[in-house]
């Protein structure tokens, strides 16, 4: 039996025999095998890995700050996209634009699909609550003194889980969304439209991660439009926390402007006081004693440098902050002094159209503008009540307001007697209680290093070519404080 078996293999068969392979069919093989490990066995695993770092990130924050994300966020990008797609409403505008270019409907569905593609978030309570919370926090206290000036009880408390919370924020710097979502990240997970300079790589995947959905600006494309406005709606009507910026865009002059109304159209356009779920707006107010695009913004204050696209800002903004840091690395890097947020008192939706027995659901074009428009002027006041103020602003306005030069101790004596008035009149002090002399000298030195000021045998006096940046910083709390004036005399 031994000799048969053995017998039956002979040396050379194809069992055994040698083949010859060229080298280009080889790595193609090599190739399909190792893409069908990672496919079958590496990328299910990873998977499985990130779902449980994921779910236990989601049990943490529910048993730690008591807080319930909303079904909505948790739902997979893949099915959020289809079901924007796929709304009546956006189907019914690709009809219309189909009829009015005369084109088939296929072809504007495949843009549509982009549209969404390129808009829907995919948000990750991971990297939201555990590496995003983490980096805002290292890079705001690696630049700033961070503070919490002002919370009004309202919007301190948990808004009940059939209520969208809408924070409506004066957009003073880039850094305002990452303030207020450090800020605000024990309470809710915000949402929010981030423009042109988010669509580049990887600083979009980033952003997506975190809820963030991205916007293009200025768009007149009916299907884009439809696009955006659907997905708001329907991250309303999941009550998804959201923060918009009053003004559309950072502020040139270091005030607030009157605010842009079509987010907060889209927003109430299909609220019913009556209906299931409530929108609760709060105001917040932002102020810093630097703020990063200072140079740009007040430079040109009539040009939208949005306009030179995602990459400037990108690049302007990365090489300053690397020259920020390598400073700190050398240690020659003081800070940029406070950023600080306040929270006003909310406006509940239902109760505001109640009181003047509005239906926005049912509202005609010319209606719902206005209703917006007195809505948008109501919030926005509610801004500027909580303002805060700060150091840098408060001897910018001394210096400014003063016929001559001002010695060091006329300077602190004047800024003193400023907040002093200002809290007063109801104003929210920024500085902590105690320190505000030595905040003020600190502010003072921080101008003339930055030569904003010039030191003289006579005192301090504002630098004539930074007269437009002192002006800057000064506008946000003279604009406070003229307001909280007429609100003391009487009815705007």
């Amino acid at each position: 039996m031994r000799r048969r078996l053995a017998g039956g293999i002979r040396a050379g068969s194809p069992m055994t025999s040698t083949i010859s392979l060229p080298v280009w069919l080889f790595a193609v093989i090599v190739a399909l095998a190792v893409l069908a490990a990672v496919d079958d066995v590496f990328l299910p695993g990873l998977r499985w890995y990130l779902r449980r770092r994921v779910n236990r990130a989601i049990a943490e924050v529910n048993a730690r700050f008591g807080l319930e994300l909303p079904t909505f966020q948790l739902t997979t990008r893949r099915v959020l996209i289809d079901r924007l797609v796929y709304d009546p409403e956006v189907m019914a505008t690709v009809g219309a634009v189909a009829a009015e270019r005369g084109v088939e409907r296929e072809s504007l569905m495949v843009e549509v699909t982009s549209i969404a593609r390129e808009m829907v978030p995919a948000f990750n309570a991971y990297f939201y609550f555990k590496l995003g919370y983490w980096i805002a926090r290292r890079l705001l206290r690696g630049f700033y003194r961070v503070r919490l000036g002002f919370a009004h009880e309202r919007a301190a408390a948990r808004a009940p889980p059939d209520t969208a919370v809408v924070f409506f924020i004066n957009h003073r710097s880039n850094v305002d969304y990452m303030l207020v979502t450090y800020l605000a990240a024990r309470s809710v997970a915000l949402s929010y439209g981030a423009g042109e300079w988010a669509r580049l790589w990887p600083i979009r995947n980033l952003l997506r991660l975190a809820g963030v959905y991205i916007l293009r600006r200025e768009s007149g494309d009916p299907l884009y439009r439809k696009v955006l406005e659907r997905y708001v709606q329907m991250a309303t009507e999941a009550c998804v926390p959201h923060a918009i910026f009053a003004e559309g865009r950072l502020s040139r002059d270091g005030r607030i402007h009157r605010p842009r109304l079509g987010m907060l159209g889209y927003i109430t356009k299909t609220f019913d006081p009556a209906g299931a779920y409530d929108i609760e707006f709060i105001p917040v107010a932002t102020n810093f004693d630097r703020v990063m695009e200072e140079r740009t913004l007040v430079a040109d204050p009539d040009a939208d440098f949005r306009g030179r696209g995602g990459k400037f800002i990108f690049g302007s903004t990365s090489m300053f902050f690397a020259r920020m840091v390598w400073r700190k690395l050398q240690g020659r890097f003081p800070g940029f002094g406070v950023a600080c947020a306040n929270f006003g008192e909310p406006v509940s939706l239902r109760e505001w159209a109640g009181e003047r027995g509005l239906n926005f659901s049912k509202l005609d074009r010319k209606q719902l503008f206005e209703a917006v428009e007195e809505l948008g002027e109501e919030l926005t006041r509610r801004i500027v009540d909580v303002v805060p103020v700060l150091s840098v602003p408060v001897v910018s306005a001394v210096l400014l307001e003063a016929e001559g030069p001002l010695e060091g101790e006329a300077v602190k004596r004047r800024a003193m007697q400023w907040l002093d008035d200002a809290r007063a009149l109801g104003a929210h002090i920024g500085l902590r209680e105690g320190s505000e002399a030595a905040d003020i000298e600190r502010a003072v030195q921080s101008l003339r290093k930055r030569r904003l000021i010039t030191e003289t045998e006579d005192g301090f006096a504002p630098e004539e070519r930074h007269r437009p940046l002192l002006a800057y910083y000064a506008a946000s709390i003279q604009q406070l404080r003229a307001h909280l004036e007429r609100k003391r005399s009487g009815p705007e």
